[in-house]
């Protein structure tokens, strides 16, 4: 069995994960992006709604959320940034983040959609990191 990772290869495999995960989730790759939470994970993204439970709740969650957007050039991009890691003793990681959306229309100037803050708990299965829980706790408008 190797050794555990130090904090900056953790940091370094988380940043790599979420590059990876809102990347798919920006392309429409729904489907991947909801294979990255556990398979009964906990997505809270949208204040007013229930979080979505399981990887197919999440995946049904998704879907019906992007309805709204069907027929809309509208693309969105989300940024993670100033990512906190803090590794369990029980092998889960507290992630915690601060995270944009960038609204992207053509002909337009980009346009910042939210800013929120990002609340994770990440664990592993078959080595791979993924999304036990998230609740996005946006940030009141000024």
């Amino acid at each position: 069995m190797g050794s555990a990772p130090t904090l900056a290869e953790l940091y370094a495999e988380v940043q790599l994960f979420y590059a990876r995960q809102m990347q798919g989730l920006d392309s429409g790759k729904l489907e991947a992006y909801a294979d990255t939470f556990t398979e009964d994970a906990e997505f809270s993204h949208t204040p007013g709604r229930e979080p979505a439970r399981t990887r197919a709740g999440i995946l049904a969650d998704l879907e019906d959320f992007h309805k709204r957007f069907e027929g809309d050039p509208l693309r969105r991009r989300h940024w993670f940034n100033m990512i906190d890691i803090d590794p369990q003793p029980d092998g889960t990681i507290i992630s915690i983040c601060y995270a944009l959306v960038v609204k992207i229309r053509p002909g337009k100037a980009p346009e910042i959609a939210a800013s929120c803050v990002v609340h994770d708990v990440l664990t592993r299965a078959g080595g791979e990191l993924l999304n036990k829980s998230r609740r996005v706790e946006y940030d009141p408008a000024l």
